[in-house]
């Protein structure tokens, strides 16, 4: 214990090495997804790391500035001819001399993230803030004192009934020569402010131009950030991309990245830096892959909680950490793309970001509210939006209540033993066999089940790297069916259970799912910690959901809706027998996607979705978690698989769970155990 504590993020990967080891060494032996093709030589440079130096309470250490060797000559000689991004150390050539955080960038990592997010077809009525207009202005006079952008303006309105424009310096300085260029005619990007009508010049090209413009819809979450490019003409999707959210090694949840601006000074400018940077890296490669010119991106439209809202505009977030939970602002705000450094799009381009309905409630929850529309749905529908911070509203034509719950990282495959971000060889889809207890699977990047011919060929590129968020909830659902785990969360033990992959840890059992050790691959397991991670996870959305519902006088809804990444990838079958929702009839469980990314880009293609959402939000009725009485209660019940105290009726009608206990002391549970249904 006396060793140095390694901690890699995003991955959560954790272990302690001697004093002298290098970062890459420690990497390896933990299975952390960095990159390496030199043999640790420092040529290749694909192993670079950030480390973060302060108090990371949530990780429980404290990291020092000399945690480290200092740079050698190796890592001088690459920075001096290749350059190395700031605080950018080589993983094969820094050495650990005491406890210390690692952050392994995207492009470090072997194994590209694979976006989740994407973006969903929505039929949107265009009427987007930003639009090019061709004009001919009149040219120069000496009888005519007035400027190029007084006789622009003059053109705008009689040609297009726009009556006054302010423009920036930036655009101000081009305004002659392109003017001249084009024969006194132009083409102009304005952006129209939905508030107050006026126009502002973004940029301006010479002649006729109908080259499309374009705007980013930017979902800014705790652990991903997810962008979509659209054409601001016809709103349609012209590449989507996703990223992890390097904010996430200053910790894995929203109070630990506030507790981190609480105890280092400077912490939140860290926070903000580092986002901003990704968005641009972000918008760059999306403006690459999609082959335009980054300067024709004109407008980005933000959602994001009320933490990432404030560290995206460079606000300390200390305030949201501690009742009474006070937003600096929850209006919506129109910003210039600089004020927030995004210098990958247009100089001049604008950004919209949706308003908050609470301290705890953010954009992105007002962006579900925005596509989902509760409170024009006739039945009582309940929109699940998971995360690391799960965003819940419960409505109707009658009212919509709202609430955030603090799930953590787990059901984005964080803090689990095996687990990983959503990437190729991934286990995302698993079902284990009732009577003979094995699993099979599938992993990303490949449409075969584990058990079918062909499998180990067609991975073989990506292997079988890990598990992500859908493949864990997936699993504990399906070792609570098969009867390997009881209603408490306990995996029993192999003669318990009559199966040899449950395996004792300690003083507790896990479940093999694939062991590839023998290759040289990863062994992939559930353990118990696992298990407790989802039930934590499960039990505050469960909570959530229970409180609005208690507020709305009901015990049951009339349908649920999963959004977000994991609507998409999670059965509804095994979220409720996971206890993620209440129980409905299968059928009433819908995906809708990354609902808060489409509000995003409904707000983006629509100034009257914008002043529809901000008029909404004020409607919306807020239910804060932190100070209800009855959260514990409902938080405790919801720890068992399903429910302690709720029925399941719906659910135990087509699923048989069975009658298992696996207390320590090593009583109770057949093999197999006796199958119950419960009416």
């Amino acid at each position: 214990m006396t060793d140095p504590l390694v901690i890699f993020t995003p991955s959560g990967k954790r272990g302690r090495f001697p004093v002298g080891t290098p970062v890459l060494t420690a990497a390896r032996q933990l299975g952390v997804d960095l990159d390496s093709v030199c043999g640790g030589r420092g040529i290749c440079s694909k192993c670079q790391i950030q480390p973060s130096y302060g108090e990371f309470s949530k990780h429980g250490v404290t990291v020092a500035d000399d945690a480290l060797t200092e740079f050698n000559a190796v890592e001088e000689r690459y920075d001096r001819v290749r350059g190395l991004k700031t605080g950018r150390r080589l993983g094969c050539q820094a050495c650990i001399q005491s406890d210390v955080v690692i952050d392994v960038p995207p492009e470090s990592q072997v194994h590209r993230q694979v976006v989740r997010k994407a973006a969903t077809d929505r039929d949107i009525v265009m009427d987007p803030a930003t639009a090019l207009y061709y004009v001919e202005v009149a040219e120069a006079d000496m009888h005519d004192p007035s400027g190029d952008l007084e006789r622009l303006e003059t053109a705008l309105r009689e040609q297009w009934d726009i009556d006054g424009i302010t423009a920036p310096l930036s655009v101000l300085r081009k305004l002659q020569p392109v003017l001249r260029k084009g024969a006194f005619k132009a083409t102009v990007a304005l952006n129209r402010d939905h508030n107050d009508g006026k126009h502002r010049l973004i940029d301006i090209f010479p002649g006729f131009d109908e080259t499309p413009i374009f705007g980013l819809a930017i979902d800014l979450g705790s652990t991903t950030i997810a962008a979509h490019l659209c054409d601001l003409k016809t709103g349609a999707v012209i590449g989507s991309s996703g990223i992890m959210n390097p904010q996430i090694r200053f910790g894995e949840d929203l109070m630990s990245r506030v507790s981190y601006s609480m105890m280092n000074k400077g912490g939140d400018v860290e926070m903000t830096t580092v986002v901003r940077e990704a968005i641009n890296t972000l918008a760059s490669e999306l403006a690459s892959e999609a082959q335009i010119d980054a300067t024709r991106i004109m407008e980005t439209v933000f959602v994001c909680n009320p933490v990432m809202h404030h560290l995206l505009l460079g606000i300390d977030p200390v305030e949201l950490g501690q009742a009474p939970f006070a937003l600096a602002t929850a209006e919506s705000m129109t910003l210039d793309a600089r004020d927030l450094d995004l210098n990958a799009l247009n100089p001049a381009g604008r950004v919209y970001i949706l308003p908050c309905i609470a301290g705890h409630v953010g954009a992105d929850c007002a962006a579900v509210a925005l596509s989902e529309e509760p409170q024009k749905s006739k039945d009582l529908a309940l929109i699940v939006d998971v995360g690391t911070n799960a965003e819940i509203l419960l409505g109707n034509t009658e009212r919509v209540l709202a609430c955030s719950s603090p799930t953590g990282p787990a059901f984005e495959g964080a803090q689990i033993s095996s687990g990983q971000r959503a990437a190729p060889g991934a286990i995302e889809r698993i079902e284990i066999d009732p009577v003979t207890k094995e699993p099979r699977f599938r992993v990303i990047g490949c449409d075969l089940w584990s058990d079918e011919d062909g499998f180990a060929e067609a991975t073989a590129g990506s292997g079988i790297t890990g598990i992500c968020g859908s493949g864990i909830i997936e699993a504990v659902a399906e070792l609570r069916i098969a009867g390997l785990l009881d209603p408490k969360g306990l995996i029993g033990n192999a003669e318990q259970t009559g199966t040899a992959r449950c395996e004792a840890t300690g003083r507790t059992n896990s479940y093999l799912i694939h062991d590839a050790t023998a290759d040289g691959g990863p062994r992939i397991t559930v353990t118990q910690g696992d298990i407790r991670a989802i039930q934590l996870a499960k039990s505050a959305l469960y909570a959530g959901a229970r409180l609005l519902m208690d507020e709305m006088g009901v015990d049951t809804v009339d349908r649920v809706v999963l959004a977000g990444a994991f609507g998409a990838h999670i059965s509804a079958k095994h979220a409720m027998v996971l206890g993620m929702i209440p129980d409905v009839p299968l059928d009433k469980v819908s995906s809708a996607g990354n609902a808060a990314g489409t509000g995003a880009r409904i707000a983006l293609c629509s100034k009257a979705a914008r002043i529809s959402i901000e008029q909404t939000v004020r409607e919306i009725t807020k239910i804060e978690t932190a100070i209800e009485p009855k959260f514990q209660e409902h938080f405790v019940n919801a720890n068992a698989i399903p429910h302690a105290t709720d029925p399941f009726p719906n659910l135990l009608s087509i699923v048989d769970l069975p009658d298992v206990s696996f207390n320590t002391a090593g009583s109770g549970g057949e093999a197999g155990g006796r199958r119950r249904r419960r009416g």
